[in-house]
């Protein structure tokens, strides 16, 4: 069946097109369910997994990802000893991703999933990003919130996933070279974006007949 990985900026609609274009590829759209795969794989509760997706740990702080969505800045500290720590849910989170492909396949919103299934060649991988301030333009109508407090999610959540992807595979997640499409997610109607996914993906022989 294959796999579309979608790496989407905040306020670049990620959570619209990767629901959608699993829906018209006819095939499961993974992103709660991994967090608690993870936990149960670990051990722990499946808030603890949540808290941890897509996060990296430096010193005093923590930067936690909300379900490949949008995340929050919140203080944290390092886990202690016996409890997993970031990489121990990176490695859980890649098992996953790969049984996914070589299995039923699916729509994968975030977690790195270009840099973890790059070498497969039954994967489409998609980026969708934008300028800051139309993203920033974008959140605000969608959410109806204060510009400020918006700007300062959105700048949280972009240095969250740009600390994963480089602390952990030591490369841009807004390089172009990671995926076969790119798209500016501000300057196109979520319909039109589903559409280009679609038909990239079905060029490469992912989805349900």
């Amino acid at each position: 069946m294959g796999v579309v990985t979608i790496s989407a900026a905040y306020g670049a609609a990620g959570a619209e097109v990767a629901p959608a274009v699993a829906e018209r590829l006819g095939l499961p759209f993974h992103d709660r369910a991994i967090p608690a795969q993870v936990a149960g794989r670990l051990g722990v509760p499946v808030e603890e997994a949540e808290a941890n997706d897509e996060t990296v740990v430096r010193g005093l702080w923590r930067l936690v990802a909300s379900l490949g969505t949008m995340p929050d800045p919140v203080g944290g500290v390092v886990p202690t000893a016996g409890i997993p720590d970031a990489r121990a849910y990176r490695e859980q989170t890649e098992r996953i991703l790969g049984e996914i492909a070589g299995a039923a396949g699916g729509v994968v919103l975030g977690r790195g999933g270009a840099m973890v299934l790059r070498e497969r060649p039954d994967v489409l991988h998609v980026r969708l990003d934008g300028p800051p301030e139309r993203r920033l333009a974008a959140a605000v109508r969608r959410s109806g919130r204060p510009v400020e407090e918006v700007r300062r999610e959105m700048e949280a959540s972009d240095r969250a996933r740009e600390a994963y992807v480089r602390h952990f595979y030591r490369c841009d997640p807004a390089a172009a070279r990671h995926y076969h499409l790119v798209v500016d997610a501000t300057e196109l109607p979520v319909d039109t974006m589903v559409d280009l996914v679609v038909t990239a993906a079905r060029a490469r022989g992912i989805g349900r007949d």
